[in-house]
């Protein structure tokens, strides 16, 4: 939604929250998630970095199975 917005800054966010029948509040909230993520989204943007240097140290070659054996010996919490 914050992307129509951004395409078509000529229409105003007003307008096209109304149209949309979405509160100002909803669309200001997704906004300031865009600049300022939560911190699972943090957590979660550093796990796949991992997953990716775990992948292509293993040769890119082995599967989630061996990447998860290597998260849990080096300790990496398993979630929430």
């Amino acid at each position: 939604m914050t992307a129509l917005v951004d395409e078509h800054p000529h229409l105003g966010v007003e307008c096209v929250l109304r149209e949309l029948s979405i509160a100002a509040p909803t669309y200001y909230r997704w906004r300031r998630a865009e600049r300022e993520p939560c911190e699972r989204v943090r957590r979660d943007v550093e796990l796949a970095e991992q997953i990716k240097e775990i992948h292509a140290d293993l040769g890119g070659i082995y599967g989630s199975p061996r990447v998860h054996a290597v998260l849990k010996r080096e300790g990496v919490p398993r979630g929430p």
